[in-house]
């Protein structure tokens, strides 16, 4: 088709300008000759060069199909298509005409855009996504290009030409790759059949771009490029402040564990309840962060009809759109749609606004660590707060019970570089009877105390519900300790419970409702490692301290390289109150050696945990003049070793060494029983559960290391056990129970510390007082000596050797991590 001609297609379809050209399609303005000449956007599709006929005419067939079936897609924020035809051969879409500017143009004339701005696109086009998946259509090809603004839509495009592109990419023989791989998921790139876990992805990185200003992987040709998606983690994000959490969950690399649609919008939900909004801060309410793009209008469009925009040109709107002033939702409701951008190669159309300014998969089941909605615990006492840290017309709970996730921060102006790093608010401290007593910040009533909120993330439900009951109760223990014996002047502690699941995705979206919580200090948790690599660089980035009552990876406090020799703290605000895997090999390498072994098989299941556990185990072994007399590493989901127990039983071995986990060790256990052997296996705490020992009659004798000290073996933790019996909890504490006291006991202690260092006044500053206050502490707690060292690991770091014995895991000797 050219503009020479102005060829009426399908006999109905007059062309009147093109608009548009990339490389697989052209875009022209159009007017629908049967509904009395309706503006329309005709597409139509270019094959690539090289196709030969018969690979044409089934790239036709699959296409026309699958087109028509986007057709039967009717939401505000899906682009309308009106018809699939065909034309020389080709086929052309015919789709509403939209006027407004593609995300990608928006980008190009404004630079990055504002968090809120983004959290709004990102939760219209979710809202798509829904719809479409809820069709069982998948985009594939979702990019700024494709999400369209008008005044007062947001539309995602080219559903359709996502189909054509996954096709001709499988067709095609000339060798040219079709696709954007910007924003393509490392299973996309690897030709795996395409899931709503793709588009999932796809929409993290157009959301990073858009808040970044540039794409989250970039790289010099395609193979460069597709090596970064797969290899590497995508460059922190900058400048997304409240956002940054949902964009590490949303560019997880494994789509099992990627964050799923509906966390995705809760997560959404609380950025748009934290960020101020434009007219916000337009009334004076808040100081606009210096980091934003300004917003004046776009640039104006040629003034030339026959001048059609360059492939990698914009159609520029006359004036920036913006979205509809709305209060923000828990699920946030999707502003409605646009047309693609003409200059896009797979974009639908866009022209310019001629009217002015406008206003899940299946998880792994077994834990990194052996072993219900939000939870609010409210002290007995209803807490007094002062005037700016409370505004009375909104309530601090939800009618289910449950805190709001779109509860804006106290002062609604509060700039998002603010928000992030910790509240404006000044707390007093001082009595009711104080004559010298101010309100916060000096200009309000005194009050007799101020609540400060603690969070708890666990698995409250799961397989591993037992164990983050027994850490929620334990965190919850110490709140009320410290409550009922006034051990901050002033302070009433309150503690808020969220559940993770043991899932890294609900660790990132916990991360956002923590990080939106202006009255929060400090977290509790996670239990899970897995869970930590997610939540922690989330923290960290908004300044929250943490303190893990479970976490044994060694790289969140010793850095990626650590194995290497090369240690360096990778976040500030992060502290634990257990040892880590590091200390596990070696401690189980002495004690080994003690009993008289020499010769010792290795085993690990290449988990980080696994290989963390035999790496330290077989430098110990060495020095100690151990041999090892064979290593191997298996297939986590493989549970035939046979082989591997007669190689075992060949080599002489007095004991087997596994790292890794206790699905696994199990049934290698039972094996190297049946093949005659009598040696134990040892492992780390992987297989330190109940569970390694069920159908697994064979296992007396075998032994794990274990991170700490049993409570029941010191005076104070006697007495915490006491304690949680009397009150009442139904869950027993379990093995982190008491580390998780001591862990909500050292935010208790920094806030106390902040407090005295300020002459009993919590200052706007508290959230990032604490982690200096947390690294300074040293108090005796329920599991010994609290105190952490320069990479906020303790300073104590005890383990503890059990042994199966009448099938029962019991406690043979505990001692130091260093000799």
């Amino acid at each position: 088709m050219t503009e020479q001609n102005h060829a009426l297609i399908a006999g109905r379809y007059q062309l009147v300008e093109r608009i548009g050209q990339g490389g697989m399609g052209r875009v022209w303005r159009g007017l629908d000759q049967q509904l009395f000449g309706r503006e329309v956007a005709v597409k139509e599709i270019l094959f690539p060069p090289g196709m030969d006929e018969a690979d044409r005419e089934s790239l036709l067939r699959r296409f026309t199909g699958e087109a028509r079936a986007a057709v039967t897609l009717s939401h505000p924020g899906v682009i309308t298509v009106h018809d699939v035809v065909e034309h020389h051969g080709a086929p052309v879409i015919v789709m509403e005409l939209v006027r407004g500017q593609s995300l990608a143009a928006a980008i190009r004339s404004q630079g990055r855009l504002p968090v809120r701005r983004v959290a709004e696109i990102g939760a219209a086009v979710l809202d798509a996504l829904a719809e479409a998946h809820g069709a069982r259509i998948v985009h594939r090809d979702i990019k700024p290009d494709n999400v369209l603004l008008a005044k007062d839509r947001v539309v995602l495009t080219d559903f359709g030409i996502a189909h054509l592109a996954d096709a001709t990419t499988k067709l095609s023989h000339s060798g040219i790759v079709i696709g954007t791989p910007q924003y393509m998921p490392p299973e996309q790139l690897d030709g795996k059949r395409p899931t709503p876990a793709n588009d999932l992805w796809a929409l993290g990185a157009t959301l990073y771009h858009a808040v970044e200003g540039h794409p989250p992987f970039e790289a010099e040709g395609l193979h460069a490029l597709a090596v970064a998606v797969f290899t590497r983690p995508h460059r922190p994000p900058v400048h997304a402040g409240p956002l940054a959490p949902l964009l590490d969950a949303l560019l997880t690399k494994d789509p099992a564990e990627r964050v799923g649609a509906a966390e995705a919008a809760e997560m959404l939900g609380a950025v748009l309840g934290s960020a101020p909004s434009p007219a916000d801060l337009a009334r004076g309410r808040g100081p606009a962060p210096e980091a934003e793009p300004d917003h004046g209008a776009g640039p104006e469009p040629s003034s030339d009809p026959q001048e059609a925009p360059s492939p990698d040109a914009a159609v520029e709107p006359s004036a920036v759109p913006t979205m509809p002033k709305q209060a923000p939702s828990p699920t946030p409701s999707v502003p409605t749609p646009t047309v693609p951008d003409a200059s896009s190669a797979g974009a639908g159309a866009t022209v310019p606004d001629a009217s002015g300014p406008g206003g899940g998969s299946a998880h792994r089941t077994v834990p990194d660590r052996p072993t219900a909605p939000p939870v609010v615990v409210t002290p007995d006492e209803q807490p007094h707060t002062l005037g700016a840290t409370a505004p009375s017309d909104r309530p601090d709970r939800a009618p289910d019970g449950r805190r709001g996730l779109t509860r804006r921060s106290a002062v609604l102006g509060t700039a998002l570089a603010v928000l992030a790093s910790g509240s404006l608010l000044t707390w007093s401290l001082t009595r009711d009877d104080d004559p010298q007593g101010g309100g916060a910040g000096g200009s309000g009533p005194a009050a007799s105390s101020v609540t400060v909120r603690i969070g708890v993330d666990a698995p409250l439900s799961g397989g591993l519900s037992a164990m983050g009951a027994g850490v929620r109760h334990s965190a919850e223990l110490a709140v009320r300790t410290a409550n009922s014996t006034g051990h901050v002047p002033g302070v009433i502690f309150e503690l808020t419970a969220v559940d993770d699941e043991a899932d890294p995705a609900k660790g990132a979206a916990n991360a956002a409702r923590f990080v939106s919580d202006d009255r929060l200090v400090g977290v509790v948790g996670p239990l899970n490692s897995t869970v930590a690599r997610t939540m922690v660089p989330a923290l960290s980035r908004a300044g929250v301290v943490n303190v893990s009552p479970g976490n044994t990876d060694p790289a969140l406090t010793l850095g990626p390289d650590w194995a290497t020799g090369t240690r360096g703290r990778p976040y500030s605000t992060y502290f634990r109150t257990v040892g880590t895997d590091v200390d596990q090999g070696p401690f189980a390498a002495r004690f080994l050696h003690t009993a008289g072994k020499t010769r010792l098989y290795v085993v690990d299941d290449a988990s980080p945990h696994g290989t963390a556990v035999t790496s330290g185990l077989t430098a110990t072994w060495r020095k100690l003049g151990g041999t090892v007399v064979g290593t191997e590493q298996v297939d986590p989901a493989e549970r035939d070793f046979a082989g591997l127990a007669l190689r075992v039983r060949s080599s002489g071995a007095e004991a087997v060494y596994f790292g890794g986990y206790y699905d696994t060790a199990a049934p290698l256990s039972q094996q190297l029983k049946r093949a005659g052997l009598t040696i134990p296996l040892m492992g780390g705490d992987g297989i330190f559960d109940q569970a390694y020992l069920t159908g697994n009659p064979q296992a007396d004798g075998d032994l794990t290391t274990q991170i700490g000290a049993p409570a029941t073996g010191s005076a104070a933790g006697r007495d915490f056990l006491a304690r949680y019996e009397k009150a009442g909890y139904a869950q027993p504490p379990g093995w982190y129970g008491p580390y998780a006291y001591d862990a909500t006991w050292a935010l208790i202690e920094a806030v106390k510390s902040v407090a005295k260092s300020q002459g009993g006044t919590l200052a706007g500053d508290t959230r990032a007082e604490l982690p200096r206050a947390v690294a300074q502490l040293a108090f005796d707690g329920v599991t010994g000596r609290v105190a952490f060292d320069k990479d906020g690991d303790p300073v104590s770091r005890p383990l503890t050797v059990y042994r199966v014995d009448a099938g029962s895991w019991k406690p043979v000797t505990t001692g130091a991590s260093t000799p």
